[in-house]
């Protein structure tokens, strides 16, 4: 028995549902597989769809549902404010599952993917938060803020943590004094032990 099946095999109570909404998914030629413990279906390696079942319903969750136009109005954010991109559409009983309405909804979800009509996730950037001893420094010597904004963020970020991980203000000051002249030669503070 495959995986997919022992799945379904194991939730008695919707088995007939997850029967019909596999086949709903497979008319679509998905790659079927097994992730966070439930069937998912990929595209080129892109996740789809998704089926599961919980205690009072079963239901499909599309990974990129936010782009799908959903003229029926079936599909919800179950983590409002957590989840941009995936939408989930609730069966609570088999009569609800329309083999050719899922499908149609699948074959969109597919084109989009396809056509990279997706939501990424956001990346979140701490921002750069520069200690006031070197802000000091970078204030008075044009030429250290010169060369301190060539370097790229992360390198920025790691002189600046650098400083503020010491925890004494006179600690502080003396790695203030040792990472000018190498912003002022374009070293960064890890180049020595990046070099192969």
């Amino acid at each position: 028995m495959d995986a997919v099946s022992n799945y379904i095999e194991k939730k008695i109570q919707w088995k007939l549902e997850l029967e019909k909404l596999r086949k709903a998914v497979q008319i679509c030629d998905l790659e079927e597989t097994i992730k966070w413990g439930a069937p998912v279906y990929t595209n080129k390696g892109k996740n789809i769809v998704g089926l599961f079942a919980f205690k009072n319903y079963v239901g499909l969750w599309f990974f990129q549902g936010a782009r799908l136009k959903d003229s029926q109005n079936v599909l919800i954010n179950a983590q409002e404010g957590k989840t941009a991109a995936m939408r989930q559409w609730r069966f609570f009983s088999i009569h609800e599952i329309d083999i050719n309405f899922i499908r149609s909804y699948i074959v969109e979800a597919i084109e989009n993917q396809e056509k990279g009509n997706i939501i990424k996730p956001q990346k979140h950037t701490k921002p750069l938060v520069i200690h006031e001893l070197f802000q000091q420094e970078l204030d008075k010597d044009n030429k250290l803020l010169e060369q301190f904004e060539e370097f790229n963020l992360t390198r920025k970020r790691e002189f600046t943590e650098y400083i503020a991980g010491a925890k004494r203000e006179d600690t502080k000051l003396k790695r203030v004094q040792k990472i000018i002249p190498m912003i002022l030669e374009g070293t960064g503070l890890y180049d020595k032990y990046k070099k192969g």
